[in-house]
């Protein structure tokens, strides 16, 4: 969490902007959340803590922390935006199940490695990328 908070602090001094602490606040409780979660949810946790903090302003740290790299945006099919933990954490894809909303987190180093390999093969360098895939899982298949 200490290189986090650091990432964030360097960026506010270089842009000039405000050091809140606020902003501190929605960051530790974001990272001390281990699964994919809403600004709603989000909200509702930092309020619990600081209870000053609006909306809008857990809205707008978050955009500050995935555009720092510090967290993912992901959208799963059912038009909320959820944010992960990103930065000191390895890459992974999603399998989404679109009937119960079952999320799996896949690690593969072979997927990673043939995605890389599409990519420069059509002459493009590729600089992040995001893999979901939506279909049923074993328990939603098995109902059937």
């Amino acid at each position: 969490m200490k290189k986090e908070i650091a990432i964030l602090q360097q960026f506010i001094k270089e842009k000039g902007l405000r050091s809140t602490p606020q902003r501190r606040s929605i960051l530790k409780t974001f990272l001390g959340v281990e699964k994919h979660i809403s600004i709603d949810e989000l909200h509702v946790l930092v309020k619990k803590k600081y209870k000053g903090v609006g909306y809008t302003t857990v809205y707008r740290a978050m955009k500050l922390f995935l555009s720092l790299g510090l967290c993912n945006e992901i959208e799963f099919g059912d038009g909320v935006v959820k944010y992960e933990h990103l930065y000191g954490h390895r890459h992974h894809d999603h399998l989404i199940c679109t009937r119960c909303r079952t999320l799996i987190e896949v690690f593969n180093p072979t997927l990673e490695k043939l995605q890389e390999r599409v990519a420069l093969s059509k002459g493009f360098v590729p600089l992040s990328h995001k893999l979901e895939v939506f279909g049923v899982c074993r328990a939603c298949a098995a109902k059937k």
